[in-house]
């Protein structure tokens, strides 16, 4: 079986990273996209509420699963018996940064763990979770960025009520 990770913060998940894992999951028979509990950033979703998001936002995909981790991916990667890792590249800021990455986890895992990067789609090229929290922060449109129901999440975070439209 052809199987992989798509290791991230997913804080938000974003329409950018459901289409990364769209097509990661056509590629692979099983995608398990694993939640890092990063310990160095202060998160708006605790990992319990980005799993549970993810699961909802993916419940379409039937070879998809939907973890948590913290710790070394390959350390992660080597437990869970997966050769390869999903990354999405927005941008040749991306390119640097993930390579560097790549190459750290290749050599980490004694070359036992390669990584797939998947361009982003240019509709979403722009998009980062980063983003997408600034601008909800301030009340602005965020419902091109995520599904309904994580924008709803998001605004509730943050305290703001939106009107339906």
């Amino acid at each position: 079986m052809k199987a992989a990770i798509y290791p991230g913060s997913f804080d938000p998940v974003t329409y950018g990273h459901l289409d990364i894992i769209r097509r990661a999951a056509d590629i692979f028979d099983e995608l398990t996209i694993s939640v890092l509990n990063n310990v160095k950033k202060t998160p708006l979703f605790s990992v319990e509420e980005r799993v549970k998001i993810l699961k909802e936002a993916t419940r379409d995909m039937a070879n998809v699963r939907i973890d948590c981790f913290s710790g070394l991916l390959v350390d992660y990667a080597r437990q869970k018996g997966v050769h390869v890792i999903v990354r999405g590249l927005r941008a040749i800021t991306d390119f640097e940064y993930e390579l560097q990455n790549a190459q750290t986890n290749r050599l980490l895992s004694r070359g036992a763990l390669d990584t797939m990067f998947f361009t982003t789609s240019l509709e979403y090229a722009y998009l980062s979770s980063t983003t997408v929290r600034e601008i909800a922060s301030f009340g602005g449109n965020i419902s091109g960025c995520v599904p309904d129901f994580v924008e709803k999440l998001i605004y509730e975070k943050y305290g703001i009520v939106k009107e339906a439209d």
